[in-house]
């Protein structure tokens, strides 16, 4: 398999970090009372990743070893204030469903971590590629997390009513039922990789 289609797949299954890494659980459990709400946050953690692992990648060979943490802070910084702005000016709604935890994008540990284990080593294209992978990966987890959480919660799928309101069970929509969704998803990712893995083994 290509290489560079390999790191792409790493974010997306071996180091997914939602179901894997266990990244980033604040906005995983805050923004997913919705699919669209999860998603988004994805998409636009996808992409701070992408940006700053690029001029990071770039400067890499620039910025002093003694103050690399806090220059990875800066620039991560840049890019979640620019997407901040255009989420206020072209889709206010969403900007404000999903609140604090844009800004937070900034300590987010998955982008700050993607920086320094991998941009800083790697090439700009690969780093460009793997913050791809990571945030499609992270994407993939909310919206699925926010998919199962909204239809049970709330009987609809990206807001259209599919259950009738007497079946919905209002403690998907609530923390518990992000606790208990997420550790059923995680539950089954890990299945799934260790039946994946026996039968390679086999094969």
């Amino acid at each position: 398999m290509n290489d560079k289609f390999k790191i792409i797949l790493n974010g997306l299954f071996k180091e997914n970090p939602t179901f894997v890494l266990l990244l980033g659980m604040c906005p995983t459990l805050g923004t997913t009372t919705s699919a669209l709400n999860g998603m988004s946050m994805g998409l636009a953690t996808t992409f701070v990743l992408i940006g700053s692992n690029i001029v990071i990648s770039s400067l890499k060979n620039l910025i002093p070893d003694k103050v690399h943490i806090p220059a990875y802070i800066i620039v991560i910084a840049a890019f979640v204030t620019v997407l901040q702005m255009c989420m206020e000016a072209y889709t206010p709604e969403l900007y404000s469903s999903l609140g604090l935890f844009i800004p937070l994008i900034v300590v987010n540990c998955i982008v700050l971590g993607r920086a320094e284990a991998f941009a800083a080593k790697h090439s700009v294209f690969d780093s460009a590629l793997d913050g791809f992978g990571m945030g499609l990966g992270f994407t993939f987890a909310l919206g699925l997390l926010g998919f199962v959480r909204e239809l049970l919660g709330s009987g609809s799928i990206l807001s259209m009513p599919i259950i009738n309101e007497q079946y919905n069970m209002l403690l998907f929509v609530l923390a518990p039922g992000g606790f208990i969704v997420l550790g059923l998803l995680i539950a089954l990712s890990n299945h799934i990789k260790n039946n994946t893995g026996k039968s390679t083994q086999k094969a």
